[in-house]
């Protein structure tokens, strides 16, 4: 995250338009993993007139390098202070679609984020590329998930660190809000996948 000098006028306005902003409308259905969730648009028609009420808007520039999409999206105040961030995903399928998906699905994601309105995953998994799923035996109960501990959340961190890639795109690609949040069950592919993303890196 970067930011002005000074955040201070920013940071008040934010804190008076988050207590106004009210969690976006669920108005989109995913058929393909029976899932609604808020739209774009509908997160940005919830949050835009507050933020404007208190001297606040928000700008999204979307890239595209080396297979991924980013999204830096940047909160200004009319006092000209400013903080923004820049959230990374790869992309599933490397074409005009996959692009498109995996963009709305930043945009989304990381506004929401900002303006810290709560939402319903949608097309995450077919948007970015997702760590492969643990499947549970036919025809037995599922188990209590056991999360990650402390050690294995500071593994993750180490590896994410040596790979150049940021929490908050990890945790975007695993669909948790937090590091803490991932199954153990899911410990060792998130590392495999850290390493690739790695070793995608190193050879750009």
């Amino acid at each position: 995250m970067t930011k002005s000098e000074s955040i201070a006028a920013l940071a008040k306005a934010l804190a008076a338009a988050q207590n106004e902003i009210e969690n976006a409308k669920k108005d989109s259905t995913n058929p393909h993993f029976r899932s609604s969730y808020s739209s774009l648009a509908e997160i940005l028609d919830t949050c835009r007139p507050v933020l404007s009420k208190n001297g606040l808007s928000i700008t999204q520039m979307p890239g595209f390098e080396d297979g991924k999409v980013s999204v830096e999206t940047m909160i200004m105040h009319e006092s000209g202070e400013w903080i923004s961030s820049t959230l990374t995903v790869p992309v599933g399928k490397q074409d005009a679609q996959g692009v498109g998906s995996a963009t709305s699905y930043a945009r989304r994601y990381a506004l929401a984020a900002v303006v810290g309105i709560a939402q319903t995953d949608d097309d995450g998994e077919a948007a970015v590329q997702q760590i492969p799923r643990q499947t549970q035996p036919a025809n037995k109960p599922a188990a209590p998930v056991k999360l990650v501990g402390e050690g294995e959340a500071s593994q993750l961190r180490q590896a994410l660190t040596v790979a150049g890639m940021t929490e908050e795109a990890f945790c975007a690609v695993s669909k948790i809000g937090s590091i803490e949040q991932l199954p153990l069950g899911k410990f060792a592919g998130a590392i495999d996948y850290i390493k690739k993303h790695q070793s995608q890196g190193n050879a750009a």
